[in-house]
């Protein structure tokens, strides 16, 4: 029998006699998946916002969008959930730029410190208002 026509499996042994193992997917290419729908959806986002002029951030949107899926289609959560783990789990080294740009322009804070002091307390105060209003709405759904 020619072994350039024949069909082996992929454990088979080869021409060499040692077993070929079957491929399987790295562990790397999962996470570069993940990383690609990530930043295809925060890519889609930015598009969507360049294009209608929307006053929501482009990884906002990209972020609801990826919601959206993820709630239509549950089978897409196994695909992002190990980055988004990691992505959580260092999430504080996300503030490090934002610290280090408010010590760079701590002057140009300084003479909008009460703007600034005032615009945190409303937003905190609305945000927990907004929260508490939602989370009243979906007890009184369940207690039906």
């Amino acid at each position: 029998m020619d072994m350039s026509t024949r069909e082996t499996s992929p454990a088979a042994p080869t021409q060499s006699g040692v077993s070929a193992a079957p491929k399987a997917s790295t562990p790397d290419s999962g996470v570069a998946r993940s990383f690609a729908i990530l930043l295809g959806f925060q890519c889609l986002g930015e598009l969507i916002v360049y294009v209608t002029r929307a006053p929501v951030p482009g990884p906002v949107l990209g972020m609801v969008l990826l919601l959206c899926l993820l709630s239509a289609k549950p089978s897409v959560v196994p695909a992002v959930e190990q980055v988004s783990r990691g992505l959580l789990n260092h999430l504080s080294l996300f503030f490090v730029p934002a610290g280090v740009g408010v010590m760079v322009f701590a002057p140009q804070l300084k003479s909008q410190l009460f703007a600034l002091a005032l615009a945190i307390v409303v937003s905190t105060i609305l945000s927990m208002a907004i929260a508490a209003l939602v989370t009243g709405m979906l007890l009184t759904r369940l207690d039906r």
